[in-house]
């Protein structure tokens, strides 16, 4: 399939109504979802990704991309439902228990989605029964965030929950965790970044 430039270029600048206006566009024109969503929308999302990564760009510039890619989503999302193309794997994220901040978290759902993984976001605030609640909707991977420092033990306990659970992996992010504390309590991923942690969800996915 081909990239739809435009489409690509719009989702690099951010451009929310150019993104609407060139999905609608292009769906107008029979373009199937392949070229739009898969083939631009999604590495538009990756090399922002990427640039994150290495510090070219920061948390404003990704926040402006991912609303714009989610504004695309916004009209892809019926067609997606209806389409054969099963979600890899149900995934729910959340900022654990005592911590209501949230653009950390909402960056890795909307990057998730864009790769078309089925998101639950459980939002702030989440204790060890929101996630349980998330399980049982048949979820795979729980994916805990975090930017208070006072946070680290209760995300131990929420690891150490589903340590039993081979069915379920637990990865952890934000600004008190690093990977030695991520290792120290058997999380089965870190992410750095909302990039990387997707790489970690794609890389479980891989395996199941």
């Amino acid at each position: 399939m081909a990239r739809q430039e435009k489409l690509y270029q719009a989702v690099i600048d951010g451009n929310r109504e150019n993104v609407k206006k060139l999905v609608k566009q292009s769906l107008d024109q029979n373009i199937g979802i392949e070229p739009l969503l898969y083939d631009s929308m999604i590495p538009a999302m990756r090399e922002m990704g990427e640039r994150f990564s290495r510090s070219e760009i920061f948390v404003p510039q990704m926040l402006i991309s991912a609303r714009a890619m989610q504004a695309g989503l916004t009209i892809l999302g019926p067609i997606l439902a209806q389409s054969e193309r099963e979600a890899p794997l149900k995934v729910a994220i959340g900022t654990v228990k005592d911590d209501l901040h949230d653009i950390g978290k909402n960056l890795v759902a909307i990057m998730l989605k864009g790769a078309g993984y089925e998101v639950i976001d459980l939002g702030t605030n989440c204790s060890i029964e929101k996630y349980d609640e998330a399980v049982e909707q048949g979820v795979n991977i729980i994916m805990c965030s975090a930017l208070l420092t006072t946070t680290r033990d209760y995300i131990k306990k929420v690891v150490e929950h589903y340590n039993d659970n081979n069915a379920i992996k637990v990865i952890v992010g934000g600004a008190p965790i690093d990977q030695k504390f991520a290792d120290s309590v058997g999380a089965d991923g870190y992410g750095k970044d909302a990039n990387e942690a997707v790489k970690i969800v794609e890389q479980i996915t891989a395996t199941q």
